[in-house]
């Protein structure tokens, strides 16, 4: 059974990195997180903005580390502090319209994911990604 999500919304990228024709943008970008994720993130402190600007610099080929099936580490700043010592997200993703938020950590919570978590967000990142809109 999938997690429920919650969306976070709909925002355009900026004009430079959208496909336009006659003014009219095609892309839109649709950011969705785990109910799960949605309670560490209150937890910790970090925002709607801030998933949307990791969105804004993944969709810029700005990642982490890239995991494989559709599955991609990013650094996100928490609040007082930097990338560096802030969160690691799971996100699942073609890096196109939708990005779901599966999983969070402090880096001084866990160093990163075991294997078998890995293969459980990959199966979920499958799923996900195969959905019609």
């Amino acid at each position: 059974m999938l997690p429920v999500f919650t969306s976070i919304g709909l925002f355009v990228l900026p004009d430079w990195q959208s496909i336009a024709i006659s003014g009219m943008i095609l892309l839109m970008i649709r950011v969705f997180r785990t109910r799960t994720f949605t309670r560490w993130m209150a937890k910790v402190g970090l925002t709607d903005e801030a998933l949307c600007e990791a969105v804004a610099e993944m969709s810029q080929g700005l990642i982490n580390v890239d995991l494989g099936g559709h599955v991609v580490k990013k650094w996100v700043a928490l609040p007082g502090q930097g990338k560096r010592g802030g969160a690691r997200t799971i996100v699942a993703t073609k890096l196109a319209e939708r990005w779901f938020f599966l999983y969070g950590f402090g880096k001084n919570e866990r160093a990163t994911i075991n294997q078998d978590e890995l293969k459980v967000f990959r199966e979920m990142a499958k799923e996900l990604l195969s959905f019609d809109d």
